[in-house]
């Protein structure tokens, strides 16, 4: 659930083949069929822990498609490219375009008028193929986000054209030359993408088969491609309608996955979740109308590593359809409700490219999956439950049901006894009205990760606040019956509030950040996404644990 929160139109974009199969860029293609003796349909009653057998009949909703092919470029190979996209400094010498083909062309098209940072220009090459250039300005001083969001500019520009194949540039001096091209990869790996969609007729316009970077500037090709495949599945998962991704849908797919990750998979269903004491969970699933709802666990580890308790544990929030329950949602609030298991599948992506990039680090992943439905057995405002951990709750209303099954989540998943936790979640409304969809709120039960947490931001170009973890804001949440109220009546700071009430589902002595997924969806895209849907988090995570390394911060298990 999103409380209140101010939702947008989803963007049907082409995708789905004539078949009715939908095709998606994440690098690799995984069969309809579970196999029968595979580890992910096996029982494991004693440790109350077990996968359901999967209807081999469910339908398969992962895409097959591969990523465009990146490529070094040779002089006569950029005569055939349908585009070239170079991205300069905003005060550029003249000498600088002599790296470009048709140079004097390029140089026209920057005469035209002085150049501003984050503006774009085209023309067309006078080559046979008619190539379009598309030249874009960025400022010596700009931030990643600001050069993602150029990158994303580009590519739209160049999309009208349906260009198959695309050369990318950036010149300036080294720094400027490498973020240029990162933003660049990253913006032509997400618009390659196709998102799900259901016409009648498939679409025929071309998609981009093939990416050539034109100059020498060192990417690390692995770690973008990986990045991107994971924004991709988020975004496709996050698009797909709630009558194919509901709850067995996306336990097929979450198995489908593992097994083409070799990725460990249990799945806890409700008769596990009620042996585990999981009656927050329980209380939210209680109205579905099928038995199917569960937490995934997946589990990571790397050649020799064969540790018990993770190094991280990613949690996120899989309410595949959030009504509101009791406290019933409005029209327009609930409208695009299908996009709140959005946290989940950042918490999935997240692992799977921690797992293409062989990250030397133990990694579990805690998928919190339900829906939040109406009917007789839904769970009602003043009912008092007691979560995983032995903490009491008064529900105080039905619609902040997010933080309900988190609660068991996270203290399902601090019992493994992680050295950082780190939890994804379209929560609350209130985040986004404190930053709007343009940043995500993050807050964290350890002050001294707070800088890293924002700068991991800044550098990703997914910027995140920081939001206060005081504890007097516990009085707010205070229950003459219970050990805690599950939100306050008025609402005020809810995403403040929500994060201290998770914080009683985690252990003291682990390291933990929640982040408010305010940022999931935004009218036009955010950065270099241009869809609504916007993935928004696994770049972020990717960036605080391999780039600035959070576990350093954190320490050595005690």
């Amino acid at each position: 659930m999103r409380e209140n929160s101010r939702l947008h139109k989803r963007r049907n974009d082409p995708g789905f083949t004539r078949d009715g199969q939908a095709s998606l860029s994440l690098g690799f293609t995984v069969s309809a069929s579970t196999s029968a003796n595979s580890r992910i349909t096996r029982t494991k009653g004693r440790t109350g822990r077990h996968t359901a057998r999967l209807d081999p009949r469910a339908p398969n909703l992962l895409p097959a498609s591969d990523t465009p092919k990146i490529t070094r470029a040779s002089a006569p190979e950029i005569a055939e490219l349908d585009a070239i996209l170079a991205i300069v400094p905003d005060s550029p010498a003249k000498s600088l375009f002599g790296e470009l083909p048709e140079s004097e062309r390029w140089q026209g098209l920057n005469a035209r008028s002085k150049p501003r940072s984050g503006t774009v220009r085209t023309t067309v090459l006078a080559n046979p193929r008619q190539t379009l250039a598309v030249l874009g300005y960025i400022g010596a001083e700009a931030s990643t986000f600001e050069r993602l969001a150029l990158a994303g500019r580009m590519l739209k520009e160049a999309s009208s054209r349906c260009p198959g194949s695309i050369g990318l540039i950036a010149l300036g001096d080294d720094v400027a030359a490498q973020g240029g091209v990162d933003a660049l990869l990253a913006a032509a790996l997400a618009s390659a993408f196709q998102m799900p969609a259901f016409r009648s007729h498939a679409s025929e316009d071309a998609t981009i088969r093939r990416l050539a970077l034109l100059d020498a500037a060192k990417v690390d090709i692995p770690y973008a491609t990986a990045a991107a495949r994971g924004n991709n599945l988020v975004r496709w998962l996050t698009a797909l309608p709630p009558n194919m991704l509901d709850a067995q849908g996306y336990h097929a797919t979450i198995a489908k996955l593992a097994k083409a990750h070799k990725v460990g998979f249990e799945w806890l269903d409700e008769q596990s979740l009620r042996r585990a004491g999981a009656n927050a969970f329980l209380a939210v699933s209680a109205a579905n109308v099928r038995r199917d709802a569960g937490i995934a666990h997946l589990t990571y580890r790397p050649p020799g590593n064969k540790a018990r308790s993770p190094d991280i544990a990613l949690i996120g929030k899989g309410i595949l359809f959030d009504t509101g329950g009791v406290n019933l949602k409005p029209h327009r609030s609930m409208l695009d409700m299908h996009i709140d298991m959005s946290g989940s599948a950042v918490a999935l992506a997240t692992l799977l490219a921690l797992v293409e990039l062989k990250a030397p680090l133990a990694v579990d992943a805690w998928l919190a999956i339900t829906e939040n439905q109406i009917g007789p057995n839904a769970y009602r405002p003043q009912e008092v439950v007691k979560a995983a951990n032995g903490v009491t709750i008064q529900v105080i209303h039905t619609d902040a049901e997010g933080r309900m099954v988190l609660a068991d989540t996270l203290a399902l998943a601090g019992k493994t006894q992680p050295r950082f936790m780190m939890d994804f979640a379209t929560l609350t409304g209130a985040a986004v009205y404190s930053l709007t969809e343009r940043m995500s709120g993050v807050l964290t039960n350890r002050p001294k990760l707070a800088a890293k947490l924002v700068e991991a931001g800044r550098t990703s170009g997914e910027r995140v606040w920081n939001f206060p973890f005081d504890a007097d804001y516990d009085t707010d949440l205070e229950s003459k019956i219970a050990d805690v109220l599950q939100c306050s009546v008025d609402g005020k700071g809810d995403h403040i509030l929500a994060t201290r009430f998770l914080s009683r589902f985690v252990p003291d002595d682990i390291a933990w950040a929640h982040v408010d997924l305010s940022s999931a969806t935004r009218n036009g895209g955010l950065a270099h996404i241009n869809t609504d849907i916007t993935g928004f988090g696994v770049r972020y995570a990717l960036e605080l644990i391999l780039k600035h390394d959070i576990l350093a911060d954190v320490g050595r298990r005690k």
